[in-house]
């Protein structure tokens, strides 16, 4: 059975099951898309099946684009890694956080992990106010000391020093820098145009739905820490520019994570510099151990602890998940539409495609 037939039928037991409602998945490996599965309904109050053009808005798997970005501002020598962030934002350049570097903004270092001001959902469509507050806040730790996950703050950070060196907004660079010339326009958004709204999945929370740790909610607020459907399925929201979040097919950030691994993107320099341990440490709004890249967690979710460290991507609340992984070529990614607390489909369907594709698992 081939590795494509494996995955579909993973996926049509998830949704026959019920513990799935729509889904795809895309894997490439060294050069060749190897899997484009899809199953399931997109809209559950419509029926509307998922095909492989349905668009998901998949919350923070969407980091691992953002990072790219930033990544693409330093190969084109806009700014370098440890340019101060004050350099290119100079109001950013206070209470402590004159040292903060574009380094410790891919590392969640910078100390700002909560949106500051009491900003809330709907007032991240207003991208001057919120990187006003971002620039005006009080770091809670020195930069590049501890590591903290900026749920909603890193997208603003890396869009803010990319406008002010390039003059253009983070969605616009997205499409000019990734999405065109990878043939993937219509794939991969930051704000979702008004007239592609109509292709997105609509999103579902699983029941019942854990509240965060109590002690967590003193550093991001519950809306930071847990997703839930209505903000992937309200309109504003969607078109509005927050670059810690996106909408995407399975088949168009898996492209995206091939096109890293391959040197369409970024030189094989690159690539070693930025899939190297460069944060470890406990972090600071969930406790747990971090290994980070530069932009990205290194290791595979849910992998067993024998497992190395050489995949680096990024989960998203709700169950997704898009990786890149040097050591073998491959690229994984699962989009679905059911917010689930925890990542088992997305762990069982990578750890199946690691058995193939990994000679040494």
């Amino acid at each position: 059975m081939t590795l494509q037939h494996r995955i579909q039928d993973i996926l049509d037991e998830l949704v026959a099951s019920g513990a799935e409602t729509g889904l795809q998945v895309a894997v490439h490996h060294r050069g060749r898309r190897v899997v484009d599965a899809v199953a399931g309904v997109a809209d559950g109050t419509t029926g509307r099946p998922v095909t492989a053009q349905t668009l998901f808005f998949s919350f923070s798997t969407a980091k691992g684009v953002a990072a790219l970005i930033a990544h693409l501002l330093v190969k084109n020598g806009l700014v370098g890694y440890d340019t101060p962030v004050a350099q290119v934002w100079p109001e950013f350049g206070v209470h402590g956080k004159e040292t903060a570097t574009l380094r410790h903004v891919l590392t969640h270092t910078v100390g700002v992990p909560a949106m500051p001001g009491g900003l809330g959902p709907a007032d991240l469509a207003d991208w001057p106010r919120v990187c006003a507050a971002i620039a005006a806040a009080h770091p809670r730790w020195p930069p590049g000391t501890r590591t903290g996950y900026h749920s909603f703050t890193f997208g603003f950070l890396v869009g803010e020093i990319a406008r002010r060196v390039t003059g253009q907004p983070v969605r616009r660079l997205l499409h000019d820098w990734v999405a065109a010339p990878l043939g993937i326009a219509g794939e991969l958004y930051f704000g979702v145009p008004s007239t592609e709204l109509a292709r997105l999945a609509r999103l579902e929370d699983a029941e019942p739905h854990p509240a965060g740790p109590a002690e967590h909610d003193s550093i991001l607020a519950p809306w930071e820490l847990q997703p839930r459907a209505s903000m992937g399925n309200s309109p504003d929201f969607l078109q509005a520019d927050v670059p810690s979040v996106g909408t995407f097919t399975a088949r168009g950030i898996a492209t995206v994570y091939a096109a890293i691994l391959d040197g369409r993107l970024i030189s094989a320099d690159q690539l070693a510099e930025l899939s190297a341990v460069a944060f470890e440490g406990t972090d600071q709004v969930f406790g747990n151990p971090a290994r980070l890249a530069l932009g990205y967690p290194l290791g595979r979710v849910g992998a067993p602890a024998d497992e190395a460290p050489t995949t680096f991507g990024w989960p998203g609340g709700g169950g997704g998940y898009a990786y890149a992984n040097p050591a073998t070529g491959t690229s994984f990614a699962v989009t679905k539409n059911r917010l689930t607390p925890d990542f088992a489909t997305a762990q069982r369907l990578a750890d199946v495609v690691t058995a193939e594709l990994d000679p040494l698992a």
